[in-house]
């Protein structure tokens, strides 16, 4: 960092600027920068103040940064995209393919090289550069990483002066200014510079910015724009500029434009001095350089790191497979989702502020489109309204229209002659024809690249005489695009469209309709004329077809949520991963050609929440809040309604992702009062899906318990239960098998069965590596706890010591019924300790402590210490083996049961000596049994426990259900 960017570091907090911005600085399609006035003593030069301010304003983030963390700064995000010289001839356009990794035709350069000074260069003209490139390139980052070197004094240093300007800005002001007063308006510091003045050669160092060229309406016909050098005089802001740019206004300084591909001819050649197109991120090393400026940014936290660093390696393996992610990432926009997408998966903190997928993806899209309107070309003259047409609101008109009818379809792909079709259209105007032709030019590609594996899974199609394929850049943004296309109302019938349009028309003259009504029956038919009055009741029957039009909005969220056709059995949070990251290790074998597009509901409900619509709404398209109220009644009464069938683990993760992205506290508790039992059995759980459980469930009231929470089986860890924690509270049966939870997640579990808000009456946690010390740590809650009467500790590694301090502990609590301590390595005697507690107990009737090293003397003795002492005494059944004694044991099925279910993760060399003893002891009872009827049940269970041994033998038995006991 250079002497100055230290100082300029320092000064920043004496100075009291950042209090007084009152908007962000660098918005998606330009630099807004409002006048300040300096309390600076009048010694400090107003060149210094100037990179101050400048240093201030273009070092501030856009809001969709800081979901991010703010780890990071503008210097250490930024990753310069390339950027090639052309020459004037040269057709504009992107390289031929977004994959492209050869050495390009011209060497790379930068910004600063495009100033240099050539043998051509005239002493005294400046030079006036136009920056090019397609939506999403990095024009605009470009031009603020630029303006912070120049004020750092590490990029520019022959330019003394730099003066930024946003066309945007600059376009919609009406009053007449001269040079002088648009700089002093913008920079007041800089109102009697005489660099500014006109006189001699000072304007030599001096370099205009004007960003976003397109969004003015220029015009070089010496008739329609009169010349003009002075810097005093007055006149529109479009005229100044063209007099800038035709080197007559201050023709010593130098300009930089920036503008979009469409918009390049605007500006005549011979205004132009050097051409230069940016193109983004042609090869993967520029990609992975931004995935790592941005995720390993974290907050210094190792684990985090290390986490993010996995991320980059499979992220970076995924780009160089040339997959469909890396024709995406060629432009840094996609980068930038890509980021967001993976923060968002992967780093979720439960104290940082919401945020949702479909807030990801509006805000993606107000990024790149905010502020964009469908201009008008020079000397058209069209409606005020059609020159405010939202861009934004164009894309959903053509590409939504696209992807919806594709996700109907099921469809990925699409030729170039559909695209023609759905893009292009019918027959239109000249000026229809001119803004499609601007939107082909730089959105289109924004949206669609070409298909690197059209016949990847489809090798029996032949592919010579096909056409190229296209396809959404990301997967996702196809259904979000269907999905706002939807929400919208853009797929009205033709009766809603006409009724709307009169209903609209009637409105208008509702203020007086007698008075209409009055006029028009002077020149029609008494007897037709009361056919007219119908019109007064026409808004009613509008809002009767509106409403109907909600409910099927409604339903077919509903319907494509529980769709049971889909081929996926992936939850849609794992599918959005697998988009970015690449499927590692085998391949599916078997691909289906119907696409589940399961995020497409899930985006029709996070688009209806209140902060997506803010945003939205900037962008020009409007969703009324009415719309909301009907769809939302809609909405709840379908889900109640499938809801009562039962629902496997996806999909119910799915409809938890629904509920969580459309933010709706009253509608989540309605819809979950149906629900008492969530199995997520199997799904993989990260910090995003248990943050999205807790959230749902906390909207809920402290009255609402779920009977059963399976997470039986999903990778928890100690953190992730510290994120399940608010879902705890409203269990009754918890599940937590088959996790990953070490003595340390005792503490949280102790901790949840002495918290007074909770009622777990059923606690799980078979199978996790607890070990002495966890379970000891467990046990500590029982003497104040009241409310458990289930707890299982198979497979814990509870052990000899740890079954004795079960035995001591037990009298303390006195509400437990059942008690599982299976397989876990207990001898005689603390099996004997553990029998005669529970029969002291006062309530506990099953103890399992089957698959534990015991004599067959210490089974012997458990089942008599089991039966009571006397005939009014309390049985306690004590599930050992599948014989007691010399009969069959009539929980012989259970155990056996439990085994085939858990065997798969279970120490196979371990389950089959049990089983073998189990023939042992079935062997040994069939000889004590005179009784025919006894012996043919003897072999039954001898069957039985044959065909488990052979099924481990033969590694044939089922992977684990984690449906345990």
């Amino acid at each position: 960092m250079s002497l100055l960017h230290r100082q300029l570091s320092q000064r920043l907090g004496v100075w009291s600027w950042k209090s007084r911005v009152e908007a962000s600085l660098y918005p998606a399609t330009g630099f807004y920068c409002r006048t300040l006035c300096s309390t600076t003593s009048e010694t400090v030069e107003p060149i210094d103040i100037h990179k101050k301010k400048l240093f201030l304003w273009f070092s501030h983030l856009p809001q969709e940064e800081k979901q991010f963390g703010g780890y990071f700064s503008p210097e250490t995000m930024h990753v310069d995209p390339l950027i090639l010289e052309r020459r004037a001839e040269e057709s504009a356009g992107l390289p031929s393919s977004p994959l492209q990794t050869q050495t390009p035709s011209s060497p790379p350069v930068t910004v600063e090289q495009l100033f240099a000074h050539t043998e051509a260069w005239n002493a005294g003209r400046g030079l006036n550069v136009l920056l090019y490139g397609a939506v999403g390139t990095g024009k605009s980052t470009v031009v603020r990483k630029l303006v912070l070197d120049w004020c750092a004094g590490t990029a520019l240093t022959n330019f003394k002066l730099l003066v930024p300007f946003s066309c945007e800005d600059l376009g919609q002001l009406s009053k007449v200014s001269s040079l002088r007063d648009l700089v002093s308006r913008k920079y007041l510091h800089l109102r009697k510079h005489p660099m500014l003045s006109g006189e001699g050669d000072q304007a030599k160092d001096v370099l205009f910015l004007f960003n976003g060229m397109e969004k003015m309406k220029l015009d070089f016909r010496i008739g329609a724009t009169e010349l003009c050098s002075d810097p005093n005089e007055g006149l529109p802001p479009g005229v100044v500029v063209v007099n800038l740019l035709r080197k007559y206004l201050l023709p010593e300084a130098s300009i930089l434009v920036t503008t979009r591909l469409s918009a390049l001819d605007r500006i005549p050649q011979k205004y132009v001095s050097r051409y230069a197109q940016i193109c983004g991120f042609n090869d993967p090393d520029r990609q992975r350089a931004y995935f790592t400026s941005r995720l390993l940014q974290q907050s210094g936290e190792t684990t985090r790191n290390q986490e993010a660093q996995v991320l980059l390696e499979q992220l970076y393996y995924n780009l160089q497979r040339e997959s469909q992610l890396a024709a995406a990432c060629f432009l840094p926009s996609y980068c930038w989702l890509t980021c967001a997408t993976l923060h968002f998966l992967h780093f979720t903190d439960a104290n940082a502020p919401i945020r949702t997928l479909t807030g990801i993806y509006t805000s993606f899209l107000r990024l790149n489109f905010g502020g964009e309107v469908l201009g008008t070309s020079t000397g058209t003259k069209v409606p005020i309204q059609e020159q405010q047409s939202s861009l934004m609101l164009y894309v959903v008109r053509t590409v939504g229209k696209l992807a919806f009818d594709s996700v109907t379809y099921k469809r990925t792909s699409f030729s170039e002659k559909e695209l023609e079709q759905w893009i292009g259209g019918k027959t239109k105007t000249d000026e229809e024809l001119r803004i499609l032709a601007m939107f082909r030019t730089d959105v289109l590609d924004f949206f669609l690249a070409p298909c690197v594996e059209s016949y990847k899974y489809f090798p029996e199609q032949p592919s010579e005489n096909d056409e190229r394929r296209y396809v959404f850049a990301v997967p996702a943004m196809q259904e979000y695009l269907a999905a706002l296309y939807v929400v919208l109302g853009e797929n009205k019938s033709a009766l809603e469209k006409l009724t709307k349009q009169v209903s609209v028309a009637i409105g208008q003259a509702s203020e007086d309709v007698n008075a209409l009504v009055s006029i028009l029956s002077k020149f029609i038919p008494l007897r037709i004329f009361a056919v007219f009055n119908l019109i007064k009741l026409f808004p009613k029957l509008f809002e009767k077809i509106s409403s109907r039009s909600k409910g099927s909005i409604a339903k077919t969220m509903a319907a494509e949520m529980f769709r049971s056709e889909d081929s996926y059995n992936e939850d849609v949070l794992d599918q959005v991963e697998q988009s970015l990251l690449g499927v590692h290790g085998p391949q599916p074998q078997q691909h289906s050609k119907d696409h589940p597009f399961e995020l497409y509901p899930i985006f029709m409900g996070g688009l209806l929440h209140y902060g997506n619509r803010v945003l939205l709404q900037q962008l020009g398209c409007s969703i009324q809040s009415n719309t909301v109220a009907q769809i939302t009644r809609a909405l709840r009464k379908y889900l109640v309604r499938e809801l009562s069938k039962p629902q496997p683990p996806e999909e119910l993760m799915d409809l938890l992702v629904l509920l969580y992205e459309f933010q709706n506290p009253r509608l989540t508790a309605e819809v979950l009062a149906s629900i008492r039992t969530i199995r997520l059995c199997n799904i993989r759980m990260t910090s995003l899906k248990c943050f999205v459980l807790s959230s749902v469930l906390s909207c809920t009231p402290a009255s609402y318990h779920l009977e059963e929470l399976d997470l039986s089986s999903c990778l928890l860890t100690r953190d992730l239960l510290q994120m399940l924690w608010p879902a705890f509270r409203h269990t009754h049966n918890l599940n937590l098998q088959f996790n990953r939870l070490g003595p340390e997640s005792s503490i949280l579990l102790r901790d949840l069965l002495l918290d007074p808000k909770s009622n777990i009456r059923s606690l799980q946690v078979c199978d996790n590596p607890l070990l002495e010390s966890g379970t000891g740590t467990l046990l500590e809650a029982l003497p104040e706890n009241r409310s458990l009467s289930h707890l299982s500790l198979m497979h814990t590694g509870l052990g000899e010591q740890g079954a004795l301090e079960l035995a001591h502990r037990l009298q303390q609590h006195t509400g437990l019924q059942e008690l599982n301590v299976a397989y876990n390595n207990i001898g005689d005697n603390a099996a004997l300790a553990l029998v005669d507690a529970c029969r002291e107990h006062p309530s506990i009737h099953t103890l399992h402590l089957y698959l534990n090293p015991l004599s067959d003397e210490g089974k012997r003795s458990l089942y008599v210490r089991g039966v009571p002492r006397s005939s009014s005494g309390r049985r306690v059944r004590v599930l050992v083996s599948v014989t007691e004694g010399s009969d069959i044991s009539e929980d012989w099925h259970p155990i056996l049961s439990v085994i085939r279910k858990n065997a798969s993760s279970w120490d196979r060399q371990r389950i089959q000596q049990q089983l073998k003893v189990f023939l042992r002891d079935l062997e040994w009872g069939r000889q004590q049994q005179q009784s025919l009827w006894k012996r043919l049940h003897f072999r039954r269970v001898e069957k039985g426990v044959r065909q488990t041994l052979q099924m481990l033998e033969t590694h044939s038995l089922p992977p684990g259900t984690g449906n345990s006991k």
